[in-house]
């Protein structure tokens, strides 16, 4: 172990001087300081403008919350601390995941950290300063739980509070157990679904009681208006409404994407249900995180670090070439080739440029399609 713990820590280091030699900004973890800093001072949090960017709050109140201690550390200080803080949260995501695809091994995941740590959407998460890390580590920490864990569901719901995305994940756990409740199969699902959901209020009504105007104004308006976040064809933007966007060349795919977005949210659910069912927790997870990753209005690369558990799941399953594969997708930086510049260039994309910058979501529509192949396989075993 002290080898791969030597070549962990090696990598990280080169990690770090490679983030200060390329000025990294990490402007989003200024944002998040900003809103700290607007909710101590009591000012209104959405009509918040930070840096040279004039980036806006984009996330529910509760964030805010907890972003008000950034405001106690200069500049310099906290790029420090966030980046070592997220190097640390990598280790763990990368052990949480071992644990759930059933690898318990420590030397693995000091391995692991030291290659993932190189892939486009962890770095990027490190660049900016996001905290896709953490919230990952809430979710699979959840999901790690023992069946019954009077715990299980508070990590789900208060990442949800955070950023909604991971809400699917408890809408997951309550398919799960409506399934199996109508299969007379017992589990606990339905109360894991319950105290996710019931944490999620806890954290909202908390920011409410604090910022009554920030919340009403958030759940009314800011919540509906997914152009805040930045343009839809953007080629960071993942998600599927960001492939349709470039596809058809326009700002806006309109009802084409709700219905895909849709058809996609049944598909994703329906497979990681399945898998749940099947004891197939790891290919649940997996599913789901690529799920909400495909419907969202808006996936920027960086929240694609739900790529690690993918990688040491296919990996684990001895899918070589698909580990392989996906992790040359995620290290190959593809999406960054192709022309982006304030002038929306993504509008205009040849067929090369719109494959390159829809790698992240063809990736994810396969593992969806792979999980559903496989899940039909073993059943036509089973029946046999």
């Amino acid at each position: 172990m002290p080898v791969a713990l030597g070549a962990c820590l090696l990598s990280f280091a080169a990690f770090w001087i490679a983030q200060r030699a390329a000025h990294v900004s990490m402007i989003d973890l200024l944002v998040y300081r900003a809103e700290g800093a607007t909710v101590r001072a009591g000012g209104d949090l959405y009509a918040l403008r930070a840096t040279a960017a004039q980036l806006p709050a984009t996330y529910p109140p509760f964030a805010a919350l907890l972003f008000t201690p950034l405001t106690l550390l200069d500049t310099g200080s906290l790029r420090t601390l966030a980046t070592a803080g997220n190097l640390a949260l990598l280790v763990v995501f990368v052990r949480l995941s071992l644990r759930i695809v059933g690898h318990a091994r420590v030397e693995t995941a000091w391995w692991a950290s030291a290659v993932v740590v190189w892939c486009e959407p962890v770095w990027t998460t490190l660049r900016y300063g996001q905290v896709n890390l953490l919230l990952a580590v809430l979710v699979l920490w959840d999901l790690s739980r023992r069946p019954g864990d009077r715990w299980a569901g508070v990590g789900i719901g208060l990442a949800a509070a955070v950023k909604l995305t991971p809400a699917l994940f408890a809408v997951f756990l309550l398919a799960t157990g409506v399934v199996a409740y109508r299969r007379h199969r017992k589990g606990p699902w339905l109360r894991h679904a319950r105290v996710a959901a019931a944490s999620f209020v806890w954290a909202t009504l908390l920011a409410a009681a604090v910022l009554p105007y920030d919340s009403w104004r958030f759940w009314t308006d800011v919540v509906f208006r997914t152009d805040r976040a930045g343009h839809a064809e953007e080629t960071a933007n993942q998600a599927l409404r960001g492939v349709l966007a470039r596809l058809l060349h326009t700002p806006d795919p309109g009802a084409l994407w709700t219905a895909v977005a849709a058809l996609v949210t049944a598909v994703g659910l329906a497979v990681a249900v399945r898998a749940e069912l099947r004891g197939e927790r790891a290919w649940a997870v997996v599913c789901c995180a690529v799920t909400a990753l495909l419907v969202s209005p808006v996936s920027w690369s960086h929240h694609w670090v739900w790529c690690v558990p993918l990688v040491l799941l296919l990996a684990a399953r001895a899918r070589r070439a698909a580990a392989a594969g996906t992790l040359l997708v995620f290290c190959s930086y593809a999406l960054w080739w192709v022309p982006h510049a304030p002038g929306r260039p993504e509008l205009h994309q040849n067929p090369i440029e719109f494959a390159l910058s829809g790698l992240y979501a063809a990736t994810g529509c396969l593992v969806l399609a792979l999980a559903a192949a496989s899940a039909r396989g073993r059943q036509a075993v089973t029946n046999e």
